[in-house]
């Protein structure tokens, strides 16, 4: 872990002397409700985290949640990662330890190498991110973290799922609140459009003098999200003016659909005779289901084990296979890369086994 400080490239004002909320103006009373209904979710009393990438969005966050944490009596953690792949990295650094400055908030940063592996370069930067606040967040004892993804945020991620052919599970995009490796990721603003959040950060530059970063990917056509942000998004804003608010209504909706089909799933569960651990189960018994929900099983024995969903058409492949491998006396193990998992079939059992064990 590291603490950055840095010399500032223009003037950024001090905190006024007095008063408890010195940037109260500056805040949106809907954010701030949206806020605090997440934050009343969390243990009481708890240190609040937030992901801060120096951007209008994060930096928005933090304001908002320093205000909380000054009226609960909580202390705040911002947590930036430096990845080093654009060349103003160091000044987002800078800039993300001179907000938490501002906002009286310990600030924590660790640079990461980004490990594409095959993988986009969108996808192998957001796993080495995540992976990094997590390291963060646990080092500095916090169980949550807040990020700032808002209703357009959400609207993209359906359409681009949309497009990529995900199911209507996949559908449900981001939710709200997710537990992986430990922690909770709390989103509290995907109901909440960016167009409030940038009237904030407007109106917080006005008064600090501090200005949130641009990362010019977001304008990189080459990007998925960046090429539907800038070249049909102003088609859809042009016809459809609430298309945003519309996708992110059916996200609601797909993920009531999602939270039903791991309800079913979680009930079967326990008929495939799981191993203690949860990390194998009888394929015979997995075969006996009914076709739906199989793949909700395979699906739900996944996210428990921590692993990404693969892609619709990866998890189709993945039933076909699993349902005509042989059950028993097979000498082939059916082998199933998945991340830095295996997942294979030995002796009547599907198992998911660290992938130094197979190769």
């Amino acid at each position: 872990m590291t603490r950055a400080g840095a010399r500032p490239s223009r003037r950024v004002a001090s905190a006024p002397d007095g008063g408890r909320d010195p940037w109260r103006s500056a805040l949106d009373p809907a954010l701030l409700r949206a806020l605090d209904a997440a934050l009343a979710a969390l243990p009481a009393g708890s240190a609040i985290g937030v992901a801060l990438s120096a951007g209008a969005d994060s930096a928005m966050l933090a304001l908002h949640a320093a205000h909380a944490a000054r009226r609960l009596g909580r202390r705040l953690h911002c947590f930036h990662i430096h990845h080093g792949l654009q060349a103003g990295a160091d000044d987002w650094l800078a800039q993300a330890h001179r907000l938490a400055g501002l906002l009286g908030a310990d600030c924590h940063s660790r640079r990461v190498a980004v490990d594409v592996d095959g993988r986009g370069m969108e996808a192998a930067a957001r796993d080495a991110r995540y992976a990094a606040l997590a390291g963060l967040a646990a080092h500095a004892g916090i169980g949550h973290l807040l990020l700032a993804h808002h209703q357009d945020d959400q609207a993209e991620t359906v359409l681009l799922r949309l497009l990529r052919g995900t199911g209507p599970l996949g559908l449900a995009a981001m939710r709200p609140v997710t537990e992986r490796g430990g922690l909770v990721w709390v989103r509290p603003w995907l109901d909440q459009p960016r167009s409030a959040i940038l009237d904030c950060a407007r109106r917080f530059e006005a008064l600090s003098g501090w200005r949130p970063v641009g990362d010019p990917s977001n304008d990189d056509g080459r990007y998925a999200r960046a090429a539907l942000r800038t070249g049909l998004a102003p088609v859809l804003d042009a016809r459809w003016p609430a298309w945003r608010r519309t996708l992110a209504r059916h996200a609601g909706q797909a993920r009531e659909l999602s939270d039903w089909v791991d309800e079913a799933a979680r009930a079967d569960w326990p008929g495939l005779d799981p191993s203690p651990d949860g990390r194998e189960f009888s394929l015979a018994a997995w075969r006996a289901l009914p076709a739906p929900r199989q793949a909700a099983a395979l699906r739900h024995w996944l996210h428990a084990l921590d692993l990404r969903m693969p892609t619709e058409a990866r998890l189709r492949d993945w039933l076909r296979q699993l349902r005509e491998v042989h059950a028993l006396g097979h000498d082939r193990d059916l082998r199933l890369r998945h991340e830095d998992a295996w997942i294979v079939v030995r002796r009547g059992r599907v198992l998911c086994v660290p992938k130094t064990q197979v190769e």
